[in-house]
């Protein structure tokens, strides 16, 4: 039987020539996080300290250690590399191995001839990323790319040389499991599960290749669900499939359709004998998934449908969640993918400029019912198609389309990020000059290994990509595509000019936690364009973009507080628009991947999670707009309609109203409807004239008669809690707007607890009165409980009680409440806080606390 022994202790690293280290090794790890352990290098993640250390990237560096073996009865002993970052030469006992180049593949090199009794010597030399691939660069000619980093020209993860959300850290080291595997008779090289179902029978049928250290016949099995099947394998013969055959399997669903069914699939390699000489065990999921793209009446559809029923994709992108991708642990994905599904998202797309997201990764996804898209690892460039890339990219793609097949998460892969788009509009031809870019992978290439390799999964060709060589890659009415001009050149009520089929990358910009900016910024004062937070904005013009979104929209700020307030607000609007606008459109557009979801450090970005894993006011929007069940008011031909979008699996039914009223909360209109709109569909609903207002959508209105309980009453806070006493200098009393600001009115669409609102002015114009509310604490188990009662309008009210304990969350944020009415958030903490200051201004904001101007 094979045994598989680590080699995981006892590392050091030194650079190559002796001027760093040696210093402890963390094997699996990377020089960055062991010369930080050793407090040999300051955090990378803080300041700009990212700029003094790209000396690393340029340096050749050395991973020793020493192990003592006593032999084995195997015949056959390899050194199994799981992953080597990424240039090596590999040593064992003054004898070269082999070398390596590329991150994204695994190594096997044969030991036994090299060992000996006692005590081993085995050395990995990791040459300058840098330099090999500035070589091939050299050799092969330039490529356009998106940054002035030479990541195309090597296969390792291209952000680890910077992006305009990441910092450049370019790594080395073992970054995955190392160490000896001793075996005989055969082992399992490679084993794929392709799981179908139809007719209500489920088919696994297992595809293995074989590794022989002799000829004798083997027999395979393979068992699930308590069938059981086997085969012979002939001597010489190096590949087989065994197929077992389950009727009416429990399926697995995507979250929100059904249970996550998964079941173990055992598969035994036994020798002539009948011993078992090598297994292999995952656990699977019966399911089908193809991609709907049969031309319509409107164009190219771009839909999931898995086990014959159309999905539509509340999805996020995925960027590796740490600059240093070894620092994330089976427990760091389970937080973040729980998040993600707290926010109601369906699908991750996971990013072609990252890694081959791991098995932990993928395992919880199938758990936690996560649709997941794996982009083949190519992002914002030209990619050459010539020796020595060619072969590393086919080697890598069979290696890794093999390894995911057991994952019924796993519904999709995508051939690049971007690149086909880059080439027809980012004028990549004539700087090309006739050389490669990556259209022969995929175009011919990766298509052709799924086709081969994993037929049950659809390949599609590009993000974005419109289905055809003779459309434009990035055509909303054909298959998926990015919305980007909305962030770089427009308002984000832009995103309302598009009626896409499937959008697989659009977002927002703010800054992370004030938490997460203090820990990682020493900037004094820090203010949005201070040395470190211009470090942490890696986005071109990206502060200039903010500026323009908070102009368009929002009061001016007067501190940076209110900066970081208004920015983050700004963000989770415009996302927001954009998910209730595309969702709105469900079933033309069947798709929206939000970038992003995450970050990789403490950053100024799209993400809805920051590096240091706080939720920003995205992450509540996103909650919202990803609902089940969603009211969102949309502009539609000059005039306002009701949709009523359900994603549920049951009817909608039930009374709706929308109301006009003034910013002072006084109804000026009313009407209602009754709501019928069945499972995974959306009704859109005609509203009156008299509450879109005609031509002047702001003019006054005369007050409607309506009874006092169309108005929910005022909620009181506890009695044994007096109203927190404020002094007037927490709250700025607002100044008065211009005299030709008209006066603005809302609607508000209730149904079922859910609300949606529409504001016919932007805030900037809005003559809001100065906030009036009674606010208190009250400590809880586990934290406190804080409850506001509005005297005035509150807009986009939120809590922000990591300005007290880092540590600390909330569970609620831009909520807007009407006079009267009444919120409660609940903060966790381990600590004890100041319960007044849970109360007041910077931990307490809304919108309308920053006047206008």
């Amino acid at each position: 039987m094979s045994v598989l022994r680590p080699l995981h202790d006892g590392w050091t690293v030194a650079s190559a020539d002796s001027s760093v280290g040696p210093v402890p090794a963390a094997v699996p790890g990377c020089v960055h996080t062991d010369l930080l352990a050793a407090g040999r290098i300051p955090d990378p993640h803080l300041d700009d300290n990212e700029t003094a250390l790209r000396w690393i990237g340029h340096t050749d560096w050395v991973y020793e250690t020493a192990f003592h073996w006593n032999g084995t009865e195997e015949s056959r002993v390899d050194l199994a590399c799981a992953g080597l970052d990424t240039v090596a030469t590999v040593t064992l006992n003054g004898t070269a191995l082999g070398t390596t180049a590329n991150m994204h593949r695994s190594y096997r090199f044969d030991a036994r001839p090299h060992l000996r009794p006692g005590e081993n010597r085995l050395r990995v030399h990791f040459g300058s990323a840098y330099r090999y691939a500035e070589e091939v660069q050299a050799r092969l000619g330039e490529r356009p790319n998106a940054y002035p980093e030479p990541f195309n020209f090597i296969r390792k993860m291209a952000c680890n040389f910077g992006w305009d959300w990441g910092p450049n850290v370019v790594t080395a080291g073992i970054w995955q499991p190392i160490g000896l595997h001793s075996w005989g008779t055969a082992r399992l090289a490679g084993v794929r599960p392709l799981v179908t179902v139809e007719d209500g029978v489920g088919r696994v049928a297992v595809h293995v290749e074989v590794e022989r250290d002799s000829d004798e016949p083997l027999a395979l099995s393979a068992a699930v669900a308590g069938v059981r099947a086997e085969t012979t394998i002939a001597p010489g013969e190096r590949t087989a499939v065994v197929t077992v055959e389950v009727r009416d399997p429990e399926l697995w669903w995507p979250r929100g359709y059904g249970e996550q069914a998964r079941h173990p699939l055992d598969v035994t390699l036994r020798s002539a004998a009948g011993d078992a000489v090598d297994t292999w065990q995952r656990r699977i999921g019966f399911r089908s998934v193809r991609l709907d793209t049969a031309p319509d009446a409107h164009g190219t559809p771009f839909t999931l449908v898995v086990n014959g029923v159309p999905v539509f994709a509340r999805g996020v992108n995925w960027i590796p969640d740490d600059t240093f991708v070894t620092r994330v642990t089976r427990e760091r994905y389970a937080e973040r993918l729980a998040q993600a599904c707290d926010a109601n998202v369906n699908l991750l797309r996971v990013w072609g400029g990252g890694r081959y997201e791991s098995e932990d990764f993928y395992d919880l996804a199938d758990e936690l019912g996560l649709l997941a898209v794996q982009d083949f690892l190519f992002a914002c460039a030209a990619y050459p198609e010539e020796e020595p890339i060619a072969a590393e990219v086919a080697a890598e793609a069979r290696e890794q389309v093999t390894r995911l097949a057991s994952h019924p998460s796993l519904v999709a892969w995508f051939g690049n990020n971007e690149n086909i788009w880059g080439f027809h509009d980012w004028g990549w031809p004539e700087r090309l000059a006739g050389r490669s870019w990556g259209e022969g992978y995929y175009l011919r290439v990766l298509p052709a290994i799924v086709a081969e390799l994993d037929p049950t999964r659809p390949y599609w060709p590009s993000s974005p990509y419109s289905g055809r060589p003779d459309l434009h890659p990035n055509e909303p009415a054909h298959g998926s595509m990015h919305i980007w001009d909305v962030w770089n050149q427009k308002d984000y009520t832009h995103y309302r000019d598009y009626r896409p089929r499937f959008v697989a990358e659009f977002g927002y910009q703010a800054p992370p936690a004030y938490a997460t900016l203090r820990r990682s910024i020493s900037d004094e004062p820090l203010s949005h364009d201070s040395p470190g937070m211009l470090h942490h904005q890696k986005a071109i013009d990206g502060d200039a973009k903010l500026q323009r979104g908070l102009d368009a929209h929002l009061p001016p700020p007067r501190d940076f507080a209110d900066w970081h307030y208004l920015t983050q607000v700004n963000q989770a609007r415009a996302v927001a628009l954009g998910i209730e606008h595309f969702r709105s459109l469900r079933p033309l557009c069947m798709g929206t991947v939000v970038w992003q979801l995450n970050d990789c450090w403490p950053v100024t970005s799209w993400a809805a999670i920051d590096g240091d894993g706080r939720r920003k006011p995205l992450w509540y929007a996103l909650r919202r707009a990803y609902a089940d069940r969603l009211l969102t008011i949309q502009p539609r031909d000059g005039d306002l309609v009701l949709v009523a979008v359900n994603d549920s699996a049951d009817p909608w039914r039930g009374p709706a109203s929308v109301t006009r009223l003034a910013i002072s909360g006084e109804p000026r209109a009313k009407t209602a409807v009754d709501l019928d709109v069945p499972p995974r569909s959306a009704v859109t609903l005609p509203l009156p004239g008299e509450l879109t207002g005609g031509e002047d959508p702001r003019r006054e209105l005369p007050p409607a008669e309506l009874p006092p309980a169309e108005l929910p009453p005022a909620e009181l806070p506890p009695a044994e809690l007096p109203p927190a006493e404020l002094p007037p200098a927490e709250l700025p009393p607002a100044e008065l707007p211009p005299a030709e600001l008209p006066p603005a009115e809302l609607l508000l669409a209730e149904s079922d607890g859910r609300r949606a609102w529409w504001f016919f002015a932007e805030d900037k114009d809005v003559a809001y009165p100065a906030p009036e509310y009674e606010a208190t604490a009250e400590p809880v188990p586990d934290g406190w409980r804080v409850t506001v009662h509005a005297g005035t309008i509150l807009r986009d009210l939120s809590l922000f009680p990591d300005r007290l304990d880092p540590a600390a969350s909330v569970d609620e944020s831009l909520v807007t409440l009407l006079p009267g009415e009444s919120a409660t958030f609940l903060v966790t903490s381990a600590t004890t806080l100041d319960g007044p200051a849970l109360t007041r201004h910077p931990v307490l904001r809304c919108v309308n606390d920053v006047p206008a101007r």
